[in-house]
């Protein structure tokens, strides 16, 4: 035989459940500040314009010949300064506003690859820091010719 008992008030016999106190509040997302240097968001949108099909390089040809010259100096930058030549981005809270130089090849059309260069960055930019992109402005500071002899130098040790 069973004996149980019942003491007429429902919410009294059920089993009794122990609340569980969450700590924090709010989701992961909320706690706390996320900020992402200007020279992050460059390096995104020197890529995203370097992957686009007409661009030869980026930033004029002052800037490059002087970034030729810091790749080969010891300590003077190498990479970083190189994949952010010819950008320049300004930074919010949760936006962002681009601008690009850039060298297209011969026979490309111009209006094209800048539109393509645009949608790139905008992707890229957007998509791997969540910022909003509100503008994009590109600068075509010259044009590769095909005779034209690239700027790399011979290496002096062989």
């Amino acid at each position: 035989m069973t004996d149980t008992t019942h003491s007429g008030d429902p919410a009294a016999d059920e089993p009794r459940r122990t609340s569980v106190t969450k700590r924090g509040g709010g989701a992961a997302a909320t706690r706390g500040r996320t900020t992402i240097a200007d020279g992050v968001v460059e390096k995104i949108a020197g890529l995203a314009a370097r992957d686009v099909v007409g661009v030869h390089a980026m930033g004029s040809g002052l800037s490059r010949t002087f970034g030729a010259v810091r790749d080969r100096v010891p300590g003077g930058g190498g990479a970083k300064a190189s994949v952010t030549r010819g950008v320049k981005a300004e930074v919010g809270e949760v936006q962002t506003a681009l601008d690009l130089e850039i060298v297209v090849d011969y026979g490309v059309s111009i209006a094209d690859v800048a539109g393509d260069v645009r949608e790139n960055v905008i992707a890229a930019v957007e998509r791997m820091t969540g910022l909003e992109v509100v503008e994009v402005n590109i600068a075509v500071s010259d044009v590769k010719l095909p005779e034209e002899e690239e700027e790399e130098e011979e290496p002096r040790l062989q």
